[in-house]
């Protein structure tokens, strides 16, 4: 008797095959995309990356150098990038708008300065909920939704500033503080420092700290003017000035200016534009400590694109600040700083 062949039709065959070869292809333990929040590696990725950057305006000057760094990082790294944010630093509903259409959009990240370190969570959970990871710069996010902060030490620039007037006065004299405005994690810090400096001098005495300048020029010029009225500038009762940032300083100097205050009353001031560089040569302004936005917006989208790419990075990235006078304004360092080249990299 004659056994009989079990070999399988040329159909089931092929179905074998093809079977075999889906197995393969499919591992049971292969990575799915995330938006680490702890800073770890994401799944490296080889589509091209798409980089939202949203800062917290685009008229001041820090922003433009934020840019041009940033327009630096994503050409060096072969990325898109994508530069879009409200146009002043007090529309914070634009910049949630914007944050949610770039989620909507599905971009690879989001790189992001928020205005207000508690109303941008809510956009920043959007986001990571999305599989789109988060990097934070400039000014802090409460929550640990993002991947990274890239930023200044801001207590440590502000202490910069309070050191600095206590040498100017000697130990000795009244000062006042001009805030930015509430919810700016950035300048809250500044203003920290700046405070934990002077309060560190006995003899130092802080008679204004709690007024705000808000967001642009002209409110810190009005609210700078009343400020040194109340205070009895013109008959000696302010000796020295802090403002944490370009804004209220610019609008401070306009002030001090038409009080005929300006090289009476000893003045430092935060952040760099070809207006206060001038103002400083000339003797307007005692100081100002600088930070380094060219390079704050170069780290910020190469912090992000490293993640995106599967690299582990840091959760808190230092971009540098330092106090700029007139006597080490013509260093090589500190002139890259203030005036760096942003019309090769933004064509303005």
């Amino acid at each position: 008797m004659k056994t009989r062949s079990l070999a399988l039709s040329p159909v089931w065959s092929l179905l074998v095959v093809l079977g075999s070869l889906l197995l393969m292809a499919c591992p049971k333990d292969a990575p799915k995309p995330t938006a680490d929040g702890e800073g770890g590696a994401a799944p490296a990725t080889t589509a091209r990356l798409k980089i939202a950057v949203i800062p917290k305006g685009t008229t001041h000057e820090f922003w433009k150098s934020v840019h041009a760094g940033a327009v630096k990082a994503a050409k060096e790294l072969d990325v898109d990038i994508v530069w879009k944010g409200p146009l002043k630093e007090d529309d914070l509903k634009a910049q949630v708008d914007v944050v949610s259409t770039f989620v909507a959009q599905g971009v690879s990240g989001i790189v992001l300065a928020p205005l207000n370190d508690t109303a941008l969570r809510a956009p920043v959970k959007e986001a990571t909920a999305a599989k789109i990871p988060v990097v934070i710069f400039d000014s802090d996010l409460q929550g640990d939704e993002h991947v990274s902060f890239v930023a200044t030490d801001n207590v440590a620039a502000g202490k910069l500033a309070g050191d600095h007037i206590a040498k100017l006065l000697g130990d000795k004299g009244n000062v006042i503080m001009l805030r930015y405005q509430e919810g700016s994690a950035s300048t809250a810090n500044r203003e920290k420092g700046f405070l934990d400096a002077v309060h560190a001098k006995p003899t130092l005495k802080v008679v204004s700290d709690n007024q705000y300048g808000g967001a642009t020029t002209e409110s810190a010029f009005a609210k700078g003017e009343g400020l040194l009225v109340a205070q009895k500038a013109d008959t000696g009762g302010v000796n020295a000035i802090f403002t944490p940032n370009e804004s209220t300083t610019f609008g401070m100097l306009l002030a001090l200016r038409k009080s005929n205050l300006a090289k009476k009353t000893k003045f430092v001031g935060f952040d760099a534009s070809e207006k206060l560089v001038s103002a400083l040569k000339d003797g307007d302004i005692d100081g100002l400590v600088v930070q380094n936005p060219f390079n704050m917006g170069y780290l910020a989208v190469k912090t992000m694109t490293e993640h995106l790419r599967g690299k582990k990075v840091e959760r808190r990235i230092d971009t540098g600040a330092r106090l700029v006078t007139k006597d080490n304004l013509e260093e090589p360092a500190v002139k890259e700083v203030i005036a760096p080249d942003l019309k090769k990299w933004l064509g303005e």
